[in-house]
């Protein structure tokens, strides 16, 4: 009965992305005037591939958008540099521009088809990967469908899932079950997140832990960053990373708070999205601050109140101009960003509320010292106030948090021993010594084993 259960959710999934193909054309339309399609490269959604195969076996990594394409990087470099050509996909403008930047010989991006037979096929047929890998938390039915269907093996890899998300798949258990039981290996960022993948159906599960601790330092041009600090000066510098809807607003309303106390205060706000920033700016203009765009060739002067870093591919020069930094999509509901790239940039870390993304991380660098949670506009004021004040506390408040980031890497080598000897063995060569054997202990969490490495 379950089976058939999962069976018939899974047809009717599919029977109504058949209904959806009509208007495809309209979608991709409506996506592309909003700037979230590239106009050159929507046939990619659709499947369409508009590069050739290269020759010789491919694995197909698939990350949703910049923060799982940059934690992504060093293990799509270690497959490329074993011999192994990738087709990275993503679903984003900004993530193709990451990549277009920062991919190695060997590897290729493309946009995720949408999940739909049809254009899922196209792009399987083209490509003919010897294995798919998933980044974090990316689920589409009839892609994984497809996959098993053609018993192409796939791994969920930096696997994680929150508690919500875990209660929401239970209540469908059967389809669960039979969604997450098809991933070959499902490789975790925590215990915690790996008992929930075993409860609602994932078969082979083990935890690694978060390679985003093993990714490198964000990088910056030395040039740039010189003539910036020639610029700036002493001034102290109040850095807003990733910053989201509503959030450039309480960033500025702190921000204006902060400078009755250190009037010659710099904030600089790099957003998320800077296809944002008309509506940035104006929104910027309305508080009588005196803003300046770097996309439009501004500098900050003297007289500037409020950097607006709109460009990509940025955000390591700026980290490293900064005092204290807030990490974005926290004060509004996106699950907050990566806190370590501040950190391993020796950045003391302010945070709002809404951390799901990466909660671990964040209570790790709270229970430390390496961050502080704000909760609103006078929140984060009040602690950036304090850290820009006291330089000694900031840093160290910077210099536990880079402790931190140190002590939990690990997951890479982990991640790479995993996928070498449990789901490439054929490809990859086997990885030098690692502290996981194939052996797993059980630890009993209410009524789930958590497979872990002994």
């Amino acid at each position: 009965m379950t089976d058939l259960l999962a069976r018939t959710a899974f047809a009717a999934y599919r029977g109504a992305g058949m209904l959806l193909l009509p208007f495809v054309d309209l979608l991709l339309e409506r996506r592309t005037r909003r700037g979230k399609e590239d106009p050159l490269r929507r046939g990619e959604r659709k499947g369409w591939s508009s590069c050739e195969r290269p020759d010789g076996p491919l694995v197909w990594v698939h990350a949703a958008s910049v923060g799982e394409t940059m934690s992504v990087l060093p293990l799509i470099d270690w497959l490329a540099g074993s011999g192994l050509s990738v087709v990275l996909t993503t679903g984003t403008v900004t993530s193709a521009t990451l990549a277009a930047r920062r991919l190695p010989r060997g590897a290729i991006h493309q946009y995720v088809p949408l999940d739909l037979p049809l254009f899922i096929n196209r792009f399987l047929d083209h490509w003919q990967p010897v294995a798919a890998l998933f980044v974090e938390s990316e689920i589409w039915p009839t892609t994984l469908g497809e996959l098993h269907r053609r018993r192409i093996p796939h791994a969920l890899v930096n696997a994680r899932i929150s508690e919500r998300s875990m209660a929401s798949w239970l209540k469908v258990r059967p389809i669960a079950r039979a969604l997450f039981g098809r991933f070959s290996l499902v490789l975790a960022q925590s215990a915690e997140d790996a008992a929930r993948f075993e409860r609602i159906g994932a078969s082979d599960v083990v935890m690694t832990g978060n390679i985003k601790f093993d990714c490198k330092p964000l990088g910056a041009d030395q040039t740039e960053l010189e003539a910036l600090r020639r610029l700036i000066g002493a001034r102290p510098i109040l850095l807003a990373a990733s910053t989201h809807p509503g959030e450039e607003a309480l960033v500025t309303e702190a921000a204006l708070k902060i400078a009755k106390s250190l009037p010659d205060l710099l904030t600089i706000i790099v957003p998320r999205h800077p296809d944002r920033r008309t509506d940035i700016m104006a929104e910027l203009e309305a508080t009588g601050c005196q803003p300046a765009a770097r996309s439009r060739g501004e500098i900050p002067g003297p007289e500037t109140d409020i950097y607006l870093a709109d460009t990509l591919g940025e955000l390591g020069l700026f980290y490293r101009l900064a005092d204290v930094a807030f990490v974005g999509g926290s004060l509004v509901p996106i699950g907050g960003h990566n806190p370590i790239e501040a950190a391993q940039l020796d950045i003391a870390v302010l945070h709002g509320p809404h951390v799901y993304n990466a909660r671990d991380i964040f209570a790790a660098l709270d229970e430390g010292g390496g961050a502080r949670l704000v909760r609103d506009a006078n929140e984060l004021a009040e602690h950036a106030l304090r850290l820009l004040s006291m330089p000694t506390l900031a840093r160290d408040s910077a210099r536990a948090g880079r402790e931190i980031v140190e002590s939990g890497r690990g997951a890479l080598e982990q991640t790479r021993h995993w996928l070498a000897t449990r789901l490439l063995p054929d490809y990859l060569p086997k990885v030098g010594q690692t502290t996981l054997d194939d052996s797993r202990s059980e630890i009993q969490s209410g009524d789930v084993v958590e497979r872990v490495a002994g």
